[in-house]
């Protein structure tokens, strides 16, 4: 029982319990408070998350296209993967700023499973014979 560290009883831990058990709505949002630390004030806006989402997937699909509006065949597509790459291995050394990985493991993580993505992509688009 959260109570009983604040002072209650067990038996006074226990009938406040009960007297919030009978109200669902204050006995979640009580709980979330004691044992989260969450309350209305400190929850995201519904709208935060998609517009994060919607801004950053935009912004991360930038880069790769750019080439393709100043070159054109091979070497548009040779800049782009190489900007794909350096953006992959920025973003993943980024990352280390919140885990306790070293940058340039992270970098070469998100890299790595950036290319593979790449290939298994390309591979599947060439088994299933669709133009290039």
């Amino acid at each position: 029982m959260f109570h009983q560290p604040k002072g209650f009883s067990e038996e006074e831990a226990r009938m406040l319990a009960d007297r919030l058990a009978q109200w669902p709505d204050q006995f979640l949002q009580t709980l979330a408070h004691e044992e989260l630390g969450l309350s209305e004030e400190r929850l995201p806006k519904p709208t935060f998350a998609p517009t994060t989402g919607t801004l950053s997937t935009a912004l991360g699909a930038l880069p790769p296209i750019l080439p393709f509006f100043f070159l054109e065949g091979s070497s548009a597509l040779i800049a782009s993967a190489t900007v794909s790459i350096l953006a992959h291995f920025a973003v993943g050394a980024a990352k280390s700023l919140v885990t306790a990985r070293t940058w340039w493991k992270s970098g070469l993580e998100m890299t790595v499973v950036a290319i593979l993505v790449a290939s298994i992509a390309y591979a599947a688009g060439v088994l299933l014979k669709l133009p290039v």
